[in-house]
């Protein structure tokens, strides 16, 4: 069974930074496409980045091209989120998500594996 794990949240101001981390367990992390979603207070959950297994193929949502990268270490089996110029708008739950392959990478329904979420609080 594939278990993820998030971690690296927390409380900064707008303009700040934070990265977060996705340590996957339980499968061959090189097998796996990686999805990054938020989901904000009374809102929808939302994609937020895809990286594809061997770590080439990345894609972002709009709002957050040019701020937030995405990558992954396969040796420490863990898919990382970096986050820079962070806004308000960017607080929110992020999960990270993992597949074996994923026909759309922005439906969270094609990913098989969630992890329990890490906060962001991104203050004015």
């Amino acid at each position: 069974q594939v278990h993820l794990v998030e971690s690296g949240g927390g409380l900064v101001q707008a303009g700040g930074s934070l990265r977060l981390a996705c340590l996957v367990s339980g499968g061959t992390f090189s097998q796996y496409v990686t999805g990054w979603f938020r989901q904000a207070p009374g809102k929808e959950r939302e994609f937020v980045a895809f990286i594809g297994r061997s770590g080439t193929l990345t894609l972002y949502r709009r709002s957050v091209e040019g701020r937030f990268s995405v990558s992954k270490d396969s040796a420490r089996n863990t898919a990382y989120l970096q986050m820079t110029s962070l806004k308000p708008e960017d607080t929110a739950v992020y999960y990270c998500a993992a597949a074996k392959a994923v026909d759309a990478v922005d439906q969270d329904r094609q990913y098989e594996y969630w992890g329990q979420g890490t906060q962001v609080t991104v203050s004015s």
